[in-house]
C-alpha cells in the first residue's frame, strides 16, 4: 500500500476559508506596488483580523505587518539617499524583497501552514 500524501496543516472549515483576508493582504501589497494606499488598506487589514486568527494564521499577519513597517522603512531609506543615486538601488531591492516576501506568503498560505519565521528581515 502506498503511503498518504502529508495532509495540509489545518483545514479551512466547509464553504469558508478563514485565510481569505490575509490572502487578500497579500494582494494589496502587490497591488500596493502601483497605487500606494493599498499597502497602508493591507496593513490595517492585517491588524484587525489578527486578533481571532488560528495561530497559524495568526504568523501569517505577523509577517504581514512586518513587511509593511520594513518595507516602509526601506522605501524612506532610499528616498534620502536617492539624491546620490544609491536610493534608486534601494527602490529595486525593495520591489524585489516585497514581491519574494509575497508570493513566498501565498504559497504558505495555500498549503494552510504557518510561516516559518515571521520575524525574518530576509525572505
Amino acid at each position: 500500500m502506498a503511503p498518504e500524501p502529508p495532509a495540509p496543516a489545518q483545514e479551512p472549515p466547509q464553504g469558508k476559508d478563514p485565510a481569505t483576508p490575509a490572502r487578500i493582504v497579500y494582494f494589496l501589497y502587490l497591488a500596493g506596488i502601483l497605487i500606494h494606499l493599498l499597502g497602508v488598506i493591507g496593513v490595517i487589514t492585517a491588524y484587525v483580523y489578527r486578533g481571532d486568527a488560528s495561530p497559524w494564521l495568526q504568523t501569517h499577519y505577523r509577517y504581514q505587518i512586518r513587511t509593511f513597517w520594513m518595507g516602509l522603512l526601506y522605501l524612506v531609506i532610499g528616498l534620502f539617499l536617492s539624491a546620490f543615486l544609491v536610493g534608486y538601488l534601494i527602490f529595486l531591492w525593495w520591489l524585489i524583497w516585497l514581491t519574494v516576501r509575497c508570493v513566498k506568503g501565498l504559497k504558505t498560505l495555500g498549503r494552510h501552514a504557518p510561516v516559518p519565521d515571521p520575524e525574518t528581515w530576509w525572505f
